[in-house]
């Protein structure tokens, strides 16, 4: 079933605001959260579409991708907060551990937060707990990818954890290990650890959301006439067919080389610009073959006829 437009979603035009684009999300999440409607199965989907429908629509460098790109522009679900796990837990669940995201002052947590609470009013009261710690670990653009393990000592303790960092999570995520946290107070719980993951960046490879990108340089020749170029991705080295004709900073697209989609585990694409290299130093015989385009019969057709 294909995902229906974010602004039509919220019921925004696509110039709308920020504040905009709050106001909508919060008048939907006010009417269809789970909690305000038990057992309701088509609230419950609602509330998730509008959810991931706010998450890409707030942030502006994701909502630029998706007014470019449409939804493969920010991946099959990279705007869903709850795929992969309780939708009402808060975060994704990754055997026992999940992702913390934060999406600063005013944002879902804040809009959600007053649903559920009522600015503090509602009378629900939060249980004591511990204090929560974060700590933070570096890991290489491919082992971001593909996921790995860390080995990390809790903070104020001598204790040493492995930690799973799962497949496909961002510079500046973090993995919530519960319970992991300060210790519990009295008929309370003990507090979270959050391990942030801090991404090093690659000197060819760039990321946006699901996607990877970047670039070849091709000659003019190879360009005209086409040619077949090595392109290194996160997989290792893949051969790309350019055709003839191709122009420069037209972009192709490696289906099933970008980073893992965390509803189904399938991949999003690596998209390679490819740049044509014009020559700088031209030997007189170089120079003559290009004259030869230059003859007027070829002007009103073009450089390459």
């Amino acid at each position: 079933m294909s995902k229906r437009d974010y602004y039509e979603v919220l019921g925004i035009g696509k110039t709308a605001s920020d504040d905009e684009v709050k106001k909508a999300y919060r008048k939907l999440a006010v009417k269809y959260h789970p909690d305000k409607n038990p057992g309701n199965k088509e609230a419950e989907e609602k509330f998730k579409e509008a959810t991931e429908a706010y998450e890409v629509l707030s942030d502006k460098q994701k909502r630029a991708r998706y007014d470019q790109f449409g939804h493969a522009g920010v991946g099959a679900d990279a705007g869903n907060p709850f795929s992969g796990g309780n939708p009402f837990g808060g975060g994704f669940d990754f055997s026992g551990q999940s992702f913390n995201f934060n999406f600063g002052g005013g944002g879902l947590d804040d809009i959600l937060g007053d649903i559920l609470f009522g600015g503090g009013r509602s009378g629900r009261r939060r249980a004591a707990r511990g204090a929560d710690y974060e700590t933070q670990v570096v890991i290489d653009f491919k082992e971001s990818i593909f996921g790995t393990t860390r080995e990390i000592v809790v903070p104020n303790t001598s204790e040493k954890l492995k930690v799973k960092i799962p497949a496909g999570i961002d510079d500046g995520m973090a993995v919530r290990l519960a319970g992991k946290g300060g210790e519990a107070p009295k008929g309370g719980t003990s507090g979270d650890l959050y391990v942030r993951v801090r991404v090093k960046p690659d000197k060819n490879l760039t990321r946006e959301g699901n996607i990877i990108l970047s670039e070849i340089h091709v000659s003019m020749v190879d360009a005209a006439l086409g040619c077949e170029a090595n392109v290194e991705t996160v997989d290792g080295p893949v051969t790309m067919k350019v055709p003839a004709g191709t122009q420069s900073g037209t972009p192709f697209r490696l289906s099933g080389h970008g980073v893992p989609m965390r509803r189904d585990g399938d991949r999003g694409p690596h998209i390679v610009n490819v740049i044509v290299d014009t020559p700088k130093n031209l030997s007189k015989k170089q120079k003559e073959l290009l004259e030869a385009f230059r003859d007027p019969k070829n002007k009103k057709r073009g450089f390459w006829g």
